[in-house]
């Protein structure tokens, strides 16, 4: 149940906010009183979100950000904390799916571009983040990984290497900065109906549906559901975890 005033006075920033879970977790964000700071690589495809920020409520910052850019990046934290004078939640959100293919078959171009993206992009905001974090003595960090970061994905490999090391990243950071008040965590979707998901199954949306146990797909709200609880204070017992939301498809 949405609680109007439960990160009133908090800022958070989204990456990958432009459509599915990094839409609906700004909104969430803004419906529940945070300034909220929306990234993805460009402001127009922002726009639907910025205005569905508003409708609900919320105060928001466009900001136009590749994650594989480190100078974007961190121009963007710096104004996120410009502008809203903080940076108490960071949902590290953007990521891109990999070209189905067999590891002997995947070129090493898409290779280095996923691992670019899902990792590297994320560890740079972490490290910009926390380093935010430490002056101001404390927040809250949360990744997107995968289901397909602790299970194998046949055609899916360097997909779920990115989501594997980013699950490890996750836990190697919450033990850095635990005695700093900084928590990090990780969720860990099933098949969600995203416009990733649109384009991973080239349409065919039947086939993630029969991957699912509970026999559907997620819904972004849910997803959004789980990260704000993981950055609110009644999880503030929870870092280093990573959460599956996925409907039992990693059981």
């Amino acid at each position: 149940m949405s609680r109007p005033d439960r990160f009133t006075g908090r800022v958070a920033l989204v990456t990958g906010a432009a459509s599915g879970i990094g839409q609906a977790t700004a909104v969430a964000f803004a419906r529940e009183g945070a300034r909220v700071a929306i990234l993805d690589r460009t402001a127009d495809a922002l726009q639907p979100t910025a205005e569905a920020v508003r409708a609900a409520g919320g105060e928001g910052l466009v900001l136009a950000c590749d994650i594989a850019r480190p100078e974007q990046v961190e121009a963007a934290i710096a104004e996120t904390v410009a502008t809203f004078g903080r940076l108490d939640i960071a949902f590290n959100n953007a990521g891109i799916e990999n070209v189905a293919a067999p590891v002997a078959e995947i070129a090493l171009a898409d290779w280095d571009r996923i691992l670019d993206i899902n990792l590297r992009g994320t560890f740079v905001c972490m490290k910009h983040e926390i380093a935010q974090m430490l002056r101001q003595g404390g927040g809250v960090i949360v990744n997107t990984a995968s289901g397909a970061g602790i299970r194998g994905v046949a055609g899916g490999a360097s997909y779920a290497a990115s989501k594997h090391a980013v699950i490890g990243l996750t836990k190697s950071a919450a033990l850095d900065y635990a005695t700093a008040n900084i928590r990090v965590n990780a969720v860990l979707p099933g098949n969600i109906a995203t416009p990733m998901m649109d384009r991973f199954t080239g349409g065919d949306i039947q086939k993630a549906i029969d991957l699912e146990p509970v026999g559907r797909l997620g819904r972004p709200e849910e997803i959004a559901e789980a990260v704000l609880w993981m950055s609110a204070d009644l999880g503030a017992f929870v870092t280093g975890a990573a959460i599956s939301v996925d409907g039992g498809w990693s059981l």
